[in-house]
């Protein structure tokens, strides 16, 4: 590591727009540069899609992930679609993030911080900036943000940009609505259908534990203990990869810290810079070089952060990004989404584990077990199998226990349809099912079942620890 220069600390100079001095990977080209700049100029006078006070409420509960007092239910899908911005769409996921956190909460007996990926994640790295189509070399498909699917539509266009904006607050404005007309209600949790899972054991587990918090909240009904309003609702967070940083630019906004937060980045005035296009936002495994734009953006932002940690990352590499992007060693401000597959988790986890702890820095550890365990069938169809994503999420909890660490959360690409395109499971899904009903326009997702699945699994082993 002796090759990379010194980077400057967060006291240096940083502006929304200090990114474009730097060095940047994935960047797209469009044709018309005035046009774009139309875009990004209509993006900057748009209203923010979320608040400070939001995303300090977010900070506080991520401070309490990386103590170990709470746990991080990450998840949504690859690439969001604009066209996934329908009810049904929305719903199955808000009902399948709040189905699992349900589990966690039983398994573990800690509260659970829910963060979406969705109302914004529609740009996605690639490796190539073409692929062959029906014998054609076009630009490779980035996400509903650049270009469409469609071989047709693979022209970057930057009237993209102002759409996903509209689409990620038509997004958060449905969730909000649906979440404050009761449809996280915990009075009634047996209103939340079980949708496509119709395994019989595992609906069984689930009453088990619906039955176990209705009890529970009937006791406190009868004592009154329950006045408070707290059961009626929850909170649900957005989150996306911050990939496209000139939107991400156009939607960053020097706002007034909420009462009472003690200023990070020690503003005289009181105001940050805040992303206000989400509340959570990360660094690819791919971007995030430590000379590099994205994280010289993402150094400037008040929003809580995260970074993936892929089989490449040397231990001083890591520690460098912490002291570039934390300088001030804030409790939680970063989430480490470890990403390395099953067959590397064992051998690289420990020791990032022992560089992060000697730093000072205290951060939320998340498992991503999904990314590292990507692989294709004979026939070139992107899969993963449940046994592999399990098996990463396993060793990861055993390796924080052996290293006096704790695994603060977990991070998956999972949807609410009845999707095939992960294999495994308790409905043992094969290869030659992956046909019936794969839908993802990029990597394989978790559907329903064995979503909700994994949720069970792993709150098993909190349980089992709890009684040790």
């Amino acid at each position: 590591m002796a090759s990379i220069a010194v980077t400057p600390t967060r006291s240096t100079k940083w502006s929304p727009s200090s990114w474009r001095s730097k060095p940047t990977k994935q960047v797209v080209t469009y044709d018309d540069p005035s046009a774009v700049a139309s875009a990004l100029t209509k993006l900057e006078r748009l209203p923010p899609i979320v608040t400070p006070t939001e995303i300090v409420r977010l900070k506080s509960s991520l401070r309490d992930a990386a103590l170990g007092k709470a746990i991080l239910l990450q998840g949504g899908d690859c690439a969001e679609l604009f066209s996934y911005c329908s009810d049904e769409p929305i719903d199955s996921k808000i009902k399948l993030l709040l189905q699992m956190s349900l589990v966690l909460i039983w398994g573990s007996n800690k509260p659970v911080i829910r963060i979406g990926r969705m109302a914004g994640q529609f740009a996605k790295p690639r490796s190539s900036p073409t692929e062959m189509v029906d014998g054609k070399e076009i630009a490779s498909f980035r996400g509903d943000i650049l270009n469409g699917f469609d071989p047709a539509e693979r022209k970057p266009d930057p009237e993209r940009l102002v759409s996903a904006y509209f689409h990620s607050a038509t997004t958060l404005n449905y969730v909000r609505g649906q979440l404050a007309s009761g449809i996280a209600d915990l009075h009634n949790p047996l209103d939340w259908g079980l949708g496509h899972v119709r395994d019989k054991e595992l609906q069984s587990k689930y009453q088990e534990i619906v039955l176990s918090i209705s009890d529970s909240l009937r006791f406190m009904r009868t004592i009154g203990a329950d006045t408070a309003g707290q059961l009626q609702t929850v909170d649900l967070y957005t989150s996306h990869e911050g990939l496209v940083l000139e939107y991400e630019q156009s939607l960053t906004r020097r706002l007034k810290h909420p009462a009472n937060y003690a200023l990070s980045n020690d503003s005289s005035d009181g105001k940050g810079w805040y992303n206000t296009s989400a509340h959570f936002l990360w660094i690819g495994d791919r971007t995030r070089q430590i000379d590099g734009g994205h994280v010289e953006y993402f150094r400037g932002i008040e929003n809580p952060i995260g970074i993936k940690v892929g089989p490449s990352m040397k231990n001083d590499e890591l520690v460098m990004l912490l002291d570039i992007v934390n300088p001030t060693k804030e409790i939680g401000k970063v989430t480490l989404i470890t990403r390395y597959g099953e067959d590397k988790v064992e051998s690289m986890l420990g020791a990032h584990i022992e560089a992060v702890k000697s730093s000072g820095h205290v951060v939320v550890w998340q498992c991503d077990p999904m990314h590292g365990n990507t692989r294709s069938t004979p026939s070139g169809i992107k899969t993963r199998h449940f046994s592999s994503i399990f098996s990463e999420l396993s060793s990861a909890l055993k390796i924080h226990k052996e290293h006096d660490s704790f695994l603060g959360g977990v991070h998956l690409e999972l949807t609410g349809d009845a999707v095939t395109e992960c294999v495994g499971g308790s409905v043992e899904l094969g290869e030659e099912d992956l046909s019936l009903n794969y839908t993802s326009y990029c990597d394989p997702r978790l559907n329903e079942k064995q979503a909700l699945e994994l949720a069970f699994l792993v709150a098993g082993h909190y349980r089992d620890d709890r009684q040790l």
